[in-house]
């Protein structure tokens, strides 16, 4: 757990919901088995059979894979990289993408800039051939996402993967938690080539979140003009307001982060993130149906119960090659906006509470199971109880007012 470095700053506290978006050449097989979720499955079944897309680059090396496989019959065994000159990012409009975010009540949206394949959206310094403006798409796809968001009321983050790149030096593929350690570059010469890619996107973007991933290189650990201290001093002084994640594998975050199933301990406090994708992938993965992604109902039940809590949801959108949201990703969001539009302000200012002393009931003749107590979850604002239940029937009591608002319906 890291040791958190400062307050939040009033919107973070107050922000409920981000939009994260992964989006890189694994989008083009946009394959994974959907084995399930970050946590739930045996560390040991997860690498072979990851529900990740965007880990695809680890996952075909893993020999006799089912990703190993497939990669075979579809791309005749092709370098990874080669996906890179297949995405074009032709039906890429991110003004569309910033009203569909803006629709949901999004605070704050931060791309992926760099996943752990090495990838670059943007013309980064150092990356060469491995970037979307050398290859493939052929141009920067942040600048234009950064513009977007802003325009349409939202703030602006990014993130990084300062841990892992597969595309920086040669590591065996990633078959364990506990080989990470020995599996990821850490020297100098990688530290300087990160610092220097996370300090450009300082420089051109002013994200005001800085969104780090697995690990920082070692090098980077300790004092000198490339580390971790020199460089969020580089971004807190161009984003005074700006946040920092917990995943830096040093005692730095202005917050601290879960992810599906994994790293619940972190779940405390009030500012704390819980990221995860509509279904069990970040990066769009064709083989998640509807059965495989959050309902409208599904998604305001979690979005509920993270902000109760005190966290914020960053809930992922993976687009295809395209650049298109997937539609069953959008028929998610676009059913929940009314709902998180009467919902969403009651959140500004919100405490937790306890359980007790609430008393939520369902009327006699509305029950379908008179043992069972209808699902609810609560916050208080300056306004008074807030509290979301299942039933629509459902009615809350507590000292002062109250403010009941119901799941939305399924769709028929």
């Amino acid at each position: 757990m890291s040791v958190l470095t400062r307050p939040l700053p009033a919107w973070a506290r107050d922000a409920t919901l981000g939009v994260f978006v992964h989006w890189g050449a694994y989008s083009v097989p946009a394959w994974a088995e959907p084995s399930g979720a970050l946590g739930a499955v045996p560390d040991e079944e997860w690498f072979a059979h990851n529900a990740y897309a965007e880990w695809y680059a680890n996952t075909i090396r893993i020999e006799g894979s089912p990703a190993a496989r497939r990669h075979a019959e579809l791309y005749g065994g092709a370098p990874y990289a080669a996906l890179l000159d297949a995405w074009t990012a032709e039906r890429y409009d991110p003004a569309d993408w910033a009203r569909l975010f803006a629709s949901v009540g999004a605070d704050y949206v931060v791309p992926t800039t760099k996943h752990h394949d090495g990838i670059a959206l943007w013309d980064a310094p150092g990356a060469g051939e491995l970037s979307t403006v050398a290859r493939g798409p052929r141009r920067d796809l942040i600048g234009p996402l950064a513009s977007a968001v802003r325009e349409a009321g939202m703030r602006f983050g990014v993130y990084y993967s300062g841990g892992l790149d597969w595309g920086f030096a040669e590591h065996p593929p990633l078959t364990a938690s506990d080989q990470l350690a020995d599996r990821r570059p850490v020297g100098a010469d990688y530290n300087d080539y990160a610092f220097a890619q996370v300090a450009d996107l300082i420089d051109r973007y002013a994200p005001e979140v800085l969104w780090n991933d697995i690990d920082w290189p070692d090098a980077g650990k300790t004092a000198g003009p490339t580390s971790i201290e020199q460089l969020l001093a580089r971004f807190r002084a161009a984003a005074p307001e700006g946040i920092v994640n917990d995943r830096w594998g040093a005692a730095v975050g202005d917050y601290r982060t879960s992810e599906y199933d994994s790293g619940t301990a972190n779940e405390t406090d009030l500012g704390w993130e819980h990221c995860r994708g509509l279904g069990f992938s970040f990066g769009y993965n064709a083989v998640e149906d509807e059965s495989l992604t959050l309902s409208p109902r599904e998604l305001a039940r979690l979005y509920a119960d993270v902000v109760s809590r005190g966290g914020r949801l960053l809930l992922n959108v993976g687009p295809t090659a395209a650049g298109e949201i997937p539609e069953v990703q959008r028929r998610t969001l676009e059913g929940v906006a009314p709902w998180l539009a009467e919902v969403k302000p009651a959140t500004v200012g919100r405490s937790m509470v306890e359980r007790a002393g609430i008393r939520v009931t369902v009327p006699e003749a509305d029950r379908a199971d008179s043992a069972v107590e209808p699902w609810w979850r609560a916050w208080r604002t300056a306004d008074g109880l807030v509290v979301v239940v299942d039933d629509p029937a459902a009615t809350a009591a507590a000292d002062g007012p109250v403010r009941v608002f119901a799941l939305p319906e399924e769709a028929r």
